[in-house]
């Protein structure tokens, strides 16, 4: 996955839930991503620093 990855969260986390989307906006060292989770209005819900292993790709940009 790589910045401006589309992404789903697997399991819920940090209080939202599993399936949640949201977007890489920065990869740290391949074990971490910041991702700008979002509801589905496209409005920002949070921005988490988030395991790779709680994330799975959803679509490229």
């Amino acid at each position: 996955m790589k910045e401006l990855d589309v992404v789903k969260l697997v399991k819920d986390f940090n209080g939202l839930p599993a399936g949640t989307e949201g977007t890489i906006v920065l990869e740290y060292d391949g074990t971490a991503y910041e991702v700008e989770f979002v509801d589905s209005e496209g409005e920002t819900i949070d921005v988490l620093t988030t395991p790779a292993d709680m994330i799975a790709l959803v679509d490229h940009p």
